[in-house]
């Protein structure tokens, strides 16, 4: 097949461009492949972070992608599809994660030639942090194809609220697996100057509201002294909030605070330094961060929102809870006995092989066949 992939590449950096890399790593091995980005993604005024590209130190996959759409200039829109027309593909895949590329996937989707099949990978359809145009854009992308792969249950029912006709695939998030092998505890720890004989809890990516990090640190404050808190990744927003509970708490000490943006080559000390990952979100439909952590064998404590305990099997590969510090620090406590972390690490490992991304895309193609 010739396909034709529109997303988020190198040099743009962050989670569904690694999705996107891997995607196209596991097609190209039976298909001709061409990928397409954005030539802008975020004007800088939008954009809440550091930076929307890789540095030098990340050992990110240079995935040979097209920059051509810029995703606030109509123009680009038709210039894309024209380029994406040219090479003639059989099937043309698109990621969609947020609401604001609606109108410019949308808008190259519309002018795509007759015959060619598309298909949306939804990540998100109803956005976490809701906007005024986020009907608008759903629209704008969601009548251009033909098929969708949708990555978890709370995905395909926001779909299905929208599309109740639509054609889908549900499948799960492959685990990633291009950070490299899992360090030695004690050679990640030296790394990141932390202790060895304490219990490392993990909050990993982007620090938004979203993601519930005051609810870890209200259950944090009510831990023992030996339990200690690893937060890595790049502040959305204000820390003041969550500084506040720290303060309050006393708890400068146990918490860890890796304020940047976690390059690829540096993930692996992260994880290899935790016990236990921690999504204590207040909103979601899938995460990324679960396929990391599951390769790395590291259990996982979720909330029971969206999509995030079809990820997570609560007491195989990790626990569920509900999203208040109460119950949340109960878990916490709870995965440490009776050898759970090593027995859900076992369950993590003989998970993987079906979650690989040979398998995801071979689906995929298999999906686009029938419809």
């Amino acid at each position: 097949m010739k396909i034709a992939l529109l997303s988020v590449f190198y040099p743009y950096r962050g989670g569904i461009a690694q999705f996107s890399a891997m995607l196209y790593r596991a097609l190209e091995e039976e298909h001709q492949v061409k990928a397409f980005t954005f030539s802008r993604q975020y004007p800088n005024f939008l954009f809440p972070g550091s930076s929307q590209y890789v540095t030098e130190n990340d050992n990110a996959d240079k995935i040979p992608a097209e920059r051509t759409l810029d995703s606030v200039n109509p123009m680009s829109f038709r210039r894309t599809a024209k380029k994406i027309n040219a090479f003639a593909p059989d099937l043309f895949i698109s990621q969609y994660w947020m609401t604001f590329f609606g109108p410019a996937t949308g808008g190259v989707q519309k002018r795509l030639a007759k015959g060619v099949k598309r298909i949306g990978i939804l990540h998100n359809v109803i956005p976490h942090e809701k906007k005024i145009f986020d009907n608008f854009a759903n629209k704008s992308f969601l009548k251009h194809n033909e098929g969708f792969v949708v990555l978890s249950d709370a995905v395909l029912k926001d779909l299905l609220s929208i599309r109740p006709n639509a054609k889908y695939l549900r499948i799960d998030h492959p685990v990633y697996n291009h950070f490299g092998k899992k360090l030695k505890k004690e050679e990640a720890l030296k790394k990141l100057k932390l202790s060895s004989n304490k219990k490392q809890l993990l909050f990993f990516g982007f620090i938004r509201e979203y993601k519930g990090l005051d609810i870890l640190l209200n259950s944090l404050k009510n831990l023992p002294e030996d339990y200690e808190l690893i937060i890595a990744g790049e502040i959305y927003g204000s820390f003041k909030k969550y500084q506040d509970i720290i303060d309050s708490a006393n708890l400068n000490s146990r918490v860890h605070l890796f304020n940047k943006y976690i390059a690829d080559g540096e993930v692996a000390t992260y994880f290899s330094a935790a016990d236990v990952c921690i999504l204590p979100y207040k909103g979601a439909t899938q995460s990324g961060i679960t396929a990391i952590a599951h390769h790395f064998d590291v259990p996982i404590i979720a909330t029971d929102v969206g999509g995030l305990k079809e990820t997570v099997e609560h007491e195989r590969t990790g626990l569920i809870v509900q999203p208040n510090e109460k119950e949340l620090k109960e878990a916490i406590e709870l995965i440490f006995i009776d050898e759970r972390l090593q027995k859900f690490s076992v369950a993590i490992g003989a998970s993987k092989i079906e979650n690989s991304w040979n398998n995801f895309a071979k689906k995929v193609i298999e999906f686009s066949n029938r419809i």
